[in-house]
């Protein structure tokens, strides 16, 4: 992972949002529907000043659907909670991971089998750095 966080710029990127659904199996006409503008930030932020942006490297979060080369956004200023997905700083090396907690144990969990968890043993150090919100995935 990149070490440096990038902050969303809160200038608006507007879209014609198309208010008909879309259909994944026979195509329908879409002739006459309905459009407005969004802005993006709107839909995929919570926390505006609290979200940034980081390339994911590597394939432990695979089967949540995270995959290398992905962009996801991190908002600092939800609590993180059991199960939740976290950008986690540990020993100083960012990752990705299943946040786990069993009474007084921490661990983080992978989301593909050829990774073990990670349990902490004395002297390391865990720091959850924000709550994954969400996934940007470019298809092309």
């Amino acid at each position: 992972m990149d070490t440096q966080p990038v902050p969303i710029a809160c200038l608006k990127t507007l879209l014609t949002l198309f208010e008909a659904s879309v259909v994944a199996g026979f195509p329908s006409p879409a002739a006459d529907h309905a459009q407005r503008r969004i802005d993006l930030n709107d839909h995929l932020l919570i926390h505006r000043d609290a979200s940034f942006l980081f390339r994911v490297k590597g394939d432990s979060m695979k089967n949540v659907g995270i995959f290398e080369g992905d962009t996801i956004i991190v908002d600092r200023s939800i609590e993180p909670q059991h199960n939740h997905i976290v950008l986690a700083v540990v020993d100083t090396e960012f990752t990705v991971k299943r946040l786990h907690r069993q009474g007084r144990v921490v661990r983080l969990l992978p989301e593909n089998e050829a990774y073990e968890p990670i349990t902490f043993k004395d002297g390391q150090e865990l720091t959850v750095w924000g709550v994954v919100t969400v996934n940007l995935r470019k298809l092309l």
